[in-house]
Parts: C-alpha cells; sequence; structure tokens
C-alpha cells in the first residue's frame, strides 16, 4: 500500500492505494468519511483490516476546523451537529467537489464507489451518498444517525435498491443506539432493505464490525480481476 496527500480545490484528503497498484487499472474505491473533531488520516489505519489489494481507498478531511482544547485542532462537517446538520450545504457541496476530483484522478468507473463514514461522518453520508445512487454503489453508516430525517425524505431518489451497512453499539454513549433504530426504521419504511448489526460495544469500530464489512465490501462492491 501506498499512502498519498492531496489538496484539491475544495477539501484535503489522503488516498491509500492498494498493494500492486497499476496506474490505468480501473479500481474499485472506498471513501470513509471521519467524525467530529478528527481528521482524514484517522481512518486510514481501518484499510489493513478490510482489503489491501482490491480497492482504492480515500479519507477526505472535512473543512471546519475546530478548537478542541488549547492547542489541539479537529475537523467537523457540521457545527452543530444535530438536526440542524450542514444546513446551508456547504460541506455537502465541498465534499461533492472533492470526490468528483478524486474519482476522474483514478479513473474509477460509473458506480464503483462506496461512501461510508464514522458518527458525524456517518450523517454526512446519508445526506450526501442516499440522493445519489448513481455514484455510490453502497452506503456505509457506522455509529451514526439520519440527520434531518423529515428533510431526506424529500431528496430521497426515486430508485430504493441502493445497500446500506449499518453498525451501532448498544452501549453507545455519543449517538444512543435508539437513532440508529430510527435510522434503520425510516430506511425500510422508505423502501430500503439495510444490513443492521448491533454490537455490544460503545461509540467505536471493534474487529467484529470490520468483519462484517468486510464480507458486506465484498459481496457489495468486488474487487476487479486483473
Amino acid at each position: 500500500m501506498e499512502t498519498r496527500q492531496f489538496r484539491g480545490q475544495s477539501l484535503r484528503y489522503q488516498v491509500v492505494e492498494p498493494d500492486g497498484y497499476r496506474q490505468g487499472h480501473s479500481y474499485p474505491m472506498v471513501i470513509l468519511l471521519h467524525g467530529y473533531g478528527s481528521h482524514m488520516g484517522d481512518l486510514a489505519g481501518l484499510v489493513p483490516l478490510l482489503d489491501t489489494s482490491g480497492y482504492i481507498y480515500v479519507f477526505p478531511n472535512a473543512p471546519t476546523r475546530i478548537e478542541l482544547a488549547p492547542g489541539m485542532v479537529g475537523y467537523a462537517w457540521s457545527v452543530p451537529v444535530g438536526e440542524g446538520f450542514d444546513d446551508e450545504g456547504a460541506s455537502e457541496e465541498q465534499l461533492q467537489g472533492c470526490l468528483a476530483d478524486v474519482i476522474d484522478k483514478y479513473s474509477v468507473e460509473a458506480g464503483d464507489v462506496v461512501l461510508g463514514g464514522f458518527s458525524q461522518g456517518g450523517m454526512m453520508t446519508f445526506r450526501h451518498g442516499l440522493p445519489r445512487p448513481d455514484i455510490f454503489r453502497g452506503l456505509v453508516a457506522l455509529s451514526a444517525q439520519i440527520p434531518g430525517r423529515g428533510d431526506m425524505r424529500e431528496r430521497l431518489p426515486q430508485a430504493r435498491d441502493q445497500p446500506i451497512f449499518i453498525s451501532h453499539g448498544t452501549s453507545d454513549s455519543m449517538i444512543p443506539v435508539k437513532a440508529a433504530q430510527l435510522a434503520r426504521q425510516f430506511l425500510e419504511t422508505n423502501g430500503y432493505d439495510p444490513e443492521y448489526h448491533e454490537y455490544d460495544m460503545d461509540h467505536q469500530i471493534t474487529p467484529d464490525v470490520l468483519a462484517d464489512l468486510r464480507r458486506w465490501l465484498g459481496e457489495t462492491l468486488p474487487p476487479k480481476k486483473r
């Protein structure tokens, strides 16, 4: 694997290229969005536990800089977080520009992309990914919720067959498991069939989550034969 960093027109982002990467070969792409107060390198450590040879992984850096404590800086997709998530759509517009740039840079074929995220990154995944099934083969929401479900209903596409993977901890102290259950209910009520998992964990990503995600990813967006 080789890690590269880019500064696009809208956002900075980190790319992890697969083992034996060949320029010009079309790889499927997995895009993972970090949580509130984190940064683009936070989820890159998951790659060795998923698949190191079949995918290009992209980790965008959220646009809003926040001070977590004196001398400690993080980034956010929205401030505040809640029902008013990304009301102005600025971060979503910047994410769209970033993803268009990296998809073009690596010549990824239409629909060969999975979008996912942890916590607030999962909220952005729902918000940005649900209306765009033509771009994103599937969505991954890790310890997240759907922001503004009423507003989201108006943004849903006509086709509702997009695969969606949801994981959540039964002891999540940041986003209660009830929020994930409501997300599942919202999706099912609107015609989706998400793969839903609850785990005995807090607000985190465990090996059990990654094992289930690795299987789902291989079924939803298999690596291409070379």
